[in-house]
């Protein structure tokens, strides 16, 4: 059983940390909420929407960022965007606008197989946002990344987003900090829970989870 008895509600405009050490169920826990995986049993509302079954209708309004960036390597950063942004019925001025804010917009051109780890990261960000959905599943989202790059992505997939965020992440003071309210896992079971800004419940998640 990958995840069992996990429960959480998220407020709109709210962020939620989820902890645990590898194996614990986060990405399966993203997946799900992503419609990438179908749960078996239990219940699951998204923005309003019952999984599986309104999978169909949660899609366009969720961007996930996984842990390694699912990017055409033999495409273009402008290629791959167009791509995902002709999926959402959104037009080539957007693609450029990212581009130019995650710093890539003189190597647009460029094969992603030519890019390191962080810009390959960067162009993911920017694919995850390209229809602006009211919610981001982020899966380790600043991997990789040095402090300037994780400073152009702020306004996409940082708190200054106003998005509804799900942050998975091994880095629990930085994920502490970015949370109003966490959750910690493991062996697909939830093992701490509480809000953020409670002081007693962050040092919990920081003594079982760093």
């Amino acid at each position: 059983m990958a995840l069992d008895r996990v429960s959480f509600a998220l407020p709109p405009g709210q962020t939620l940390v989820v902890l645990g050490p590898n194996g614990a169920g986060k990405t399966t826990l993203l997946k799900v909420l992503a419609t990438l995986l179908r749960p078996h049993e239990g219940t699951v509302r998204v923005l309003g929407c019952d999984l599986p079954a309104e999978a169909w209708k949660l899609r366009g309004q969720v961007g996930y960022l996984g842990h390694e960036p699912a990017l055409y390597r033999s495409m273009t950063a402008r290629e791959n965007l167009r791509f995902a942004a002709h999926l959402f019925g959104v037009g080539d001025d957007r693609v450029d606008e990212l581009l130019d804010v995650v710093g890539l917009a003189r190597r647009g051109d460029d094969r992603v197989e030519e890019f390191s780890r962080g810009m390959r990261q960067r162009v993911a960000a920017a694919r995850a946002v390209l229809h602006d959905p009211p919610l981001v599943l982020l899966d380790e989202p600043l991997s990789a990344l040095d402090p300037h790059a994780v400073g152009l992505l702020e306004p996409l997939i940082g708190r200054a987003s106003g998005r509804t965020r799900v942050l998975v992440t091994h880095d629990v003071r930085r994920g502490m900090a970015e949370a109003d309210a966490f959750i910690g896992l493991r062996a697909g079971r939830i093992e701490a829970a509480g809000v953020a800004s409670d002081g007693g419940a962050a040092a919990e998640a920081e003594a079982l989870f760093a």
